[in-house]
């Protein structure tokens, strides 16, 4: 009799799609002994954003995080979802570093990789599912599933029977958007499991509120390995709920065999966790069959929220949903899955606020359109293309790996002393600034939680009110208050800029003076005050979002002509090179690497 196999997402998607990958590691250690015992296909534990978040969020080390939790889960399968050639970076890598970070995974506790490719350009996933075999363990490939016109069943089949030849054991369908309907789920399972020898897996989100049907509809169609998440961060767009699953199958042909009451337990623990980390909770609707069109993937939603609010452009967000299937489009319909829904996400982003399409173009963008990325489904807009890297270009046809070098010892010596280990050059590698700066910290004993005071220069902090930090308790949890700034004391609604745990907030409150009458928080869109004076001529150079400055590219005195990059700049995790609208000669630079600019600041002067 046919068992339902579950791999439950608890410690990495679910907290990824719902709280954009804060869960700390040390609120899953306590009830890792009773997820051990529950008999779990497998555990998703590790890849994906919680790496980025570790390090850029959480300031913990990744591969600590792994090694607790092998320890912690003896008798549990560990799983982790890898980009393929993009390991869990926004950029191809070398095959030295694929096969190295592989390597180091296996080593320290993974032992199931699923692996996909953003493109489901089958090039892409070849070293690393090479790898993964000679590590001796379990390679899952993934076929991305998305809807398009130049998307259909036929092209997921082949791309899983591909998969099959170069050795995976096993396959899965990740329907990472929640764009599954149970009639495809059904069309799809069956076609998959009439070609396939080896099993599958479904993973589908459940943003639009049908994926409890798809997984049953996939089960029906032969389809024994589901993906879950426990109740309390289950739904939305995260997954279908595991408890819910567990009790649908129950004393059927399928029943999973699983302890529904432990599994309540379990949920039990996760909901008492949700008001520490509620300020994260997305404010979208729980279910939105929009993402229909949009495609919005349940791994990106949350953090293109969190993204958004920190950038004060939240109120943007219908336009942005609008904007991110024109954009898609024009890129040839990629299935929208990290890198590319970030690449996607962020150029839409940056269309809408800069009040142009493609004004401002993301060096991702440019480079997944040269080819580098891999090979578009479809037809990428010619004249979004020339815009991007001119028509003189040359598009790469081969396979994008091919034109790297091999980087880790370079790494190696680039990190130098502060890497102890192979596991902190892999940290070097998939972050560069930001990873050398968590191990320049970790090496000084200063390693803790992001800052909760920003610059004070970015801030623009006015004298009467310096800076206070102090701690306050709600729902029983403790949280860093920073206040940084203030308006006007004379103004009837005043300003004052705060810090909560790290994420900028503001609110206005009406007050006489200093003697507060009423308190009403209201959000306000506009950013604080700064230091530097206003962007207003043609030779005055200014980016369109809330960014940190990654390099002036520029001196003063050299003469630049028309499109020249003069700065590059990091928002939402991409970076973009700002360049000149005018031919001249560069007057002044206000700003340089690291600083933390707001959009209209004049950053570069150049003389016509």
């Amino acid at each position: 009799m046919p068992r339902v196999h579950i791999m439950d997402t608890i410690l990495r998607d679910a907290h990824q799609c719902l709280i954009a990958t804060r869960l700390q590691t040390a609120d899953m250690l306590p009830i890792c002994p009773q997820l051990d015992a529950i008999g779990y296909w497998s555990l998703e534990v590790w890849g994906g954003a919680t790496f980025d978040s570790c390090i850029r969020f959480l300031r913990e080390d990744p591969w600590e995080r792994l090694r607790l939790l092998r320890k912690a889960l003896p008798n549990t399968r560990l799983q982790m979802l890898l980009r393929g050639q993009n390991l869990l970076g926004y950029r191809h890598y070398p095959d030295d570093v694929v096969r190295l970070f592989v390597k180091k995974a296996a080593n320290n506790g993974i032992d199931v990789f699923r692996i996909f490719d953003a493109l489901n350009d089958i090039r892409n996933l070849q070293t690393a599912i090479t790898a993964v075999k000679k590590e001796g363990k379990h390679a899952q490939g993934a076929v991305a599933y998305t809807i398009s016109p130049v998307h259909d069943i036929d092209a997921f089949v082949k791309t899983a029977l591909e998969l099959e030849e170069l050795g995976c054991d096993s396959i899965a369908i990740k329907d990472m958007a929640g764009l599954l309907t149970p009639n495809v789920a059904a069309q799809l399972t069956q076609a998959l499991t009439k070609k396939l020898h080896v099993p599958l897996h479904i993973h589908s989100h459940a943003t639009t509120g049908v994926s409890s049907i798809c997984l049953w509809e996939a089960v029906k169609n032969g389809c024994l390995h589901i993906d879950t998440a426990i109740s309390a961060f289950s739904e939305g767009s995260s997954h279908p709920c595991t408890e819910s699953m567990v009790l649908a199958l129950k004393n059927t042909p399928y029943d999973t065999g699983l302890n529904l009451a432990a599994l309540q337990d379990i949920g039990e623990y996760f909901f008492k966790l949700r008001k520490k980390y509620q300020r994260f909770f997305s404010e979208g609707p729980a279910i939105d069959t929009r993402m229909q069109l949009t495609q919005i993937p349940g791994g990106m939603i949350s953090n293109l929220y969190n993204q958004m609010r920190q950038q004060q452009v939240l109120d943007k967000m219908p336009e942005v949903q609008k904007e991110i299937p024109r954009v898609r489009a024009d890129l040839g319909y990629p299935p929208l899955v990290t890198p590319t829904s970030q690449i996607v996400g962020t150029q839409a982003l940056l269309n809408v606020v800069s009040g142009e399409r493609y004004k401002v173009i993301t060096n991702e963008v440019k480079l997944y359109l040269q080819g580098k990325y891999g090979k578009p489904p479809g037809e990428i807009n010619h004249e979004v293309q020339c815009k991007a890297i001119g028509q003189e270009t040359s598009i790469i046809d081969q396979r994008p790996a091919d034109l790297l070098s091999d980087e880790v010892d370079s790494l190696r010596k680039e990190i130098g002393d502060l890497a102890k280990s192979d596991e902190d050059v892999l940290i070097y590698a998939m972050f560069p600034d930001l990873g050398k700066e968590f191990l320049q910290q970790r090496a000084d004993g200063t390693l803790k939680p992001e800052p909760i005071t920003p610059d004070p220069q970015a801030i623009g902090t006015p004298k009467d009110l310096p800076p206070h930090d102090f701690k306050v308790r709600f729902h029983g949890e403790e949280y860093n208050i920073a206040v940084t700034g203030c308006g006007d004391k004379h103004e009837k609604m005043r300003p004052f800029y705060v810090v909560v745990d790290g994420v900028p907030e503001e609110v206005m409150i009406e007050s006489e003076e200093w003697g507060v009458e009423q308190t009403t928080v209201h959000p306000v869109k506009e950013s604080p005050k700064s230091s530097r004076p206003i962007a207003t001529l043609p030779g005055h150079v200014s980016c369109a979002m809330p960014a940190v400055v990654v390099q002036v590219l520029v001196e003063k005195g050299q003469t630049v002509r028309v499109g020249d990059p003069v700065l590059v700049v990091e928002a939402m995790k991409m970076e973009t090179e700002i360049q000149s609208s005018v031919a001249g000669v560069i007057e002044s630079i206000h700003t340089q690497k690291g600083d933390k600019v707001n959009p209209g600041e004049l950053l570069i002067e150049i003389k016509e």
